[in-house]
């Protein structure tokens, strides 16, 4: 009986103590599994904190919603909803993005980058229209509309309209805040990956 006792000590001791380290073993994968997902961003918390990012490696989730027809090299990704939408193009690491990134969960891994349109851009593309010279994308005249997402543009039918309407923000950020421009951001993607 007394030996039973002592086995059972014993095993009580093992067991306490197996769990006490398997549960700091837990823990610590835990803890590793938290610093590794908060690693990785969400589409509105890059945009959010964006102008403190520019320059830096991010890691970013979203839901793609558009991979553009010319040669797959850019993609949007879509946070909460679709007013958070940033723009992701293609390194050299990555070619192009394939069509199954398409309503799929995808992870961008990248440098975040900002575009400023000032009056100087704007008076650049009022003369590429000029001399027929615009880069087109998109299906239509206004160009690609998950581009005009991404810089929370309305809906314009035309280049000369989304122009205008490019002024008008630019007076009004001027009047607010003392800026010039507007900012925008995309991520020049190095690697990606489709979530499961």
């Amino acid at each position: 009986m007394k030996r039973i006792l002592i086995l059972a000590a014993m095993f009580s001791a093992t067991l306490a103590f197996t769990a006490c380290g398997g549960g700091n073993s837990r823990n610590k994968q835990a803890a590793q599994t938290e610093t590794t997902a908060t690693e990785v961003a969400e589409v509105d918390a890059i945009l959010a904190q964006a102008e403190t990012l520019v320059g830096q490696e991010v890691s970013v989730e979203g839901i793609c919603t558009h991979i553009c027809s010319h040669g797959g090299r850019k993609l949007f990704l879509m946070g909460t909803d679709d007013k958070q939408v940033i723009r992701v193009e293609a390194g050299e690491k990555i070619g192009s993005f394939g069509p199954e990134c398409a309503n799929s969960l995808v992870r961008i891994k990248g440098r975040l980058v900002e575009d400023r349109i000032d009056e100087a851009y704007l008076a650049e593309w009022e003369q590429e229209l000029k001399d027929q010279t615009v880069e087109q994308h998109g299906n239509g005249e206004t160009g690609c509309s998950a581009e005009q997402q991404a810089h929370g543009e309305t809906v314009a039918n035309s280049e000369e309209k989304r122009i205008a309407a490019f002024r008008t923000r630019i007076a009004d950020r001027k009047a607010k805040e003392g800026k010039e421009y507007l900012s925008f951001y995309h991520i020049d993607g190095d690697s990606y990956e489709i979530q499961k």
